[in-house]
């Protein structure tokens, strides 16, 4: 199937031969998938995993002393563990299993903010954020009167990492940024801002530095990361953007922030003991994840993560960056093709606008063709704002994707202008 040496080059060819949807026909054409940023396909392994969950282990997680839940409860601690190893965590109960990127922040968001943020504190994000790591701290603020302060972008979509330093204040109680914009495609310097946050002084009674939050939706299918390297606090990733199941995602969390913070959802599987009179709570990461889990999506993800490292995250990096260029390279000597986002350092994401053709009718032309691509905002409205668009074409590729698919869609948008000019 698959080398497991990680210093060999990606065979394209025998990787789409793992995702069955590739062979599939869309409108009569062959489809071609650039909508991997909302979320990737899913190879066999994956597929099978879940399959064989349901098929022949079906059962509830923790506590149960029968056979399957036995059998279960260690896949999914056994996931849990991968998971562990694939970031670098320093412990294995620093993994908490959330619904996804936006379940993760939410959770910070809300228990964080229940115990450090008062009036008059802030909150430092990007200009370059998703939605869910924006709309969370919004609220966060409104409800505790504090402040959201917000860090702005050059005109090639990089973040201005001198006004970080200059909104960092004795009143700065968490940042969160984005590794990679969904819509930009830009890679941010997250251990230089880790770095730059840590060094300012502490705001908190015991001395510990402002945490700083990475949303690493984008960042993970893409590259390998780090969370002690990179010093994070905080870092969060969905299953279904790195060729796992929907509907599971992971918070990592510091030992000591996550000791610190009240419980976000209680209930079933969050306690030690329960009384009328007093409940004592269980331990990390158990305190963090009330009710049943998404057991078969946690299984799931932990085989999409074997899947990535048996290629190579650096092979697949290689590929991609190679990728992108050549699709940078097609795309921008299409007349009337502008791309929004040219910074330096890019993950394989092209959001482009056609001269005087909306996106939503360049994205209906193109899935004609058997083309998927994304169209609108992308639930960054606050960079259409800052860019003066309503919305973007947005291609993001992965590791299945060929130049013979991009030059298709060279062809498929060479159509869009006949037909729309």
């Amino acid at each position: 199937m698959i080398t497991k040496e990680k210093n060999i080059a990606l065979d394209v060819q025998k990787v789409r031969k793992d995702f069955p949807i590739l062979s599939r026909k869309v409108n009569g054409k062959p489809l071609i998938y650039f909508d991997s940023g909302a979320t990737a396909q899913k190879p066999k392994q994956v597929i099978d995993a879940i399959t064989k969950y349901y098929s022949e282990q079906n059962a509830n997680i923790h506590r149960g002393v029968h056979t399957l839940s036995q059998e279960v409860t260690m896949a999914y601690e056994n996931a849990r563990e991968t998971i562990q190893k694939h970031l670098n965590a320093k412990y294995s109960h620093e993994i908490i299993f959330t619904r996804g990127t936006t379940e993760s922040i939410n959770l910070v968001a809300s228990s964080f903010g229940k115990k450090f943020i008062n009036a008059c504190d802030e909150i430092i994000i990007s200009e370059m954020e998703h939605h869910s790591n924006i709309l969370p701290w919004q609220q966060l603020c409104e409800e505790k009167n504090a402040v959201l302060k917000v860090v702005p972008i050059n005109e090639k979509g990089e973040l201005l990492l001198d006004d970080l330093k200059k909104l960092l204040s004795s009143k700065t109680k968490l940042v969160a940024v984005t590794h990679v914009s969904n819509t930009l495609g830009t890679t941010n310097p997250v251990k230089e801002i880790i770095q730059v946050v840590h060094s300012f002084p502490s705001p908190f009674r015991d001395g510990a530095p402002i945490p700083v939050l990475i949303d690493g939706a984008q960042s993970i299918p893409h590259m390998n990361v780090d969370v002690q390297e990179l010093d994070a606090d905080f870092y969060c990733f969905s299953g279904h953007k790195v060729y796992g199941p929907t509907g599971v995602g992971i918070l990592y969390g510091k030992e000591e922030w996550l000791k610190k913070l009240p419980n976000y959802q209680v209930g079933g599987g969050t306690i030690k003991t329960v009384s009328f009179l007093k409940t004592e709570y269980a331990d990390l990461p158990l305190r963090f994840e009330a009710g049943t889990p998404h057991i078969a999506g946690g299984i799931g993800l932990a085989v999409a993560i074997d899947y990535i490292n048996a290629i190579g995250l650096p092979a697949i990096f290689a590929y991609e960056h190679e990728l992108t260029g050549y699709a940078t390279e097609k795309l921008s000597a299409i007349e009337g093709l502008k791309i929004i986002g040219t910074a330096k350092n890019k993950a394989s994401v092209l959001s482009f606008v056609l001269d005087g053709i909306h996106p939503y009718d360049a994205g209906v032309i193109l899935d004609q063709l058997g083309i998927a691509v994304r169209t609108g905002h992308h639930c960054t409205q606050p960079i259409m704002e800052k860019f003066g668009i309503a919305g973007t074409i947005r291609a993001s590729l992965a590791f299945y994707n060929t130049k013979e698919e991009i030059d298709e869609l060279v062809k498929g948008i060479n159509k869009v202008n006949q037909m729309l000019k």
